[in-house]
């Protein structure tokens, strides 16, 4: 897999975390703050999620090869990009949170989730890291909150247990990421979107870890 080029100027930020994380709303309010291009998740270019929602095992094959698709387009811009980028999610969780959950869960067959892994260890080898990864962390009564508030019509159907499942394997991605530099929010006890100051403690450890990328 791709390191890190630490000589480019132009940076690569990206933004982790489990359904209702805050993540796309921390990658405006990051992309805002450093004048960065914000490149955002986009669930509904999928064209099998609501398929998908509906008849998990039938369609989630479909659905984690068009995401991968998606996502190394998106990385292709990165690529291409004459300025920093913030992302919204990484290549990354698809494979090993949602995909990885959804075979341990029986909803993706072994022989599917073989050929899906194949995939995207080619996919993977084209790409880089990113320079910095956020990883937005929230337990459950936070992350269910944040997913009414925003009324999703795909995602009403979620379930409780399918949200610790995705929690469960973040963590332990996240406790052995060494791709790059890592910062850790725990998102629980604030509230980045209304209270500027969390956003100022947010921005402040964001610099320090960008201090030497720069």
């Amino acid at each position: 897999m791709k390191k890190n080029d630490s000589t480019s100027k132009n940076k690569y930020i990206a933004i982790a975390g489990n359904i209702g994380a805050g993540k796309t709303t921390l990658t405006g309010l990051l992309a805002k703050h450093f004048n960065w291009e914000a490149q955002y998740e986009s669930p509904e270019e999928n064209p099998y999620l609501y398929d998908f929602y509906e008849d998990m095992p039938r369609w989630s094959f479909n659905l984690q090869v068009s995401f991968l698709n998606l996502r190394f387009n998106h990385l292709l811009k990165v690529l291409d990009s004459s300025t920093s980028v913030v992302q919204d999610r990484t290549i990354y969780e698809d494979a090993y949170i949602f995909a990885a959950n959804l075979h341990a869960m029986g909803l993706l067959s072994t022989r599917d989730y073989n050929s899906y892994l194949k995939l995207f260890e080619s996919v993977s080898s084209l790409i880089k890291a990113p320079d910095l990864l956020i990883y937005l962390r929230s337990d459950i009564p936070t992350l269910v909150d944040r997913i009414q508030k925003r009324g999703r019509e795909y995602e009403e159907n979620l379930r409780l247990d399918y949200l610790k499942r995705l929690n469960e394997r973040y963590e332990a991605w996240i406790s052995t990421y060494k791709e790059g530099n890592l910062l850790i929010i725990d998102v629980d006890k604030i509230d980045f979107e209304a209270n500027p100051e969390d956003l100022g403690s947010i921005i402040n450890k964001v610099n320090a870890e960008l201090h030497g990328l720069f």
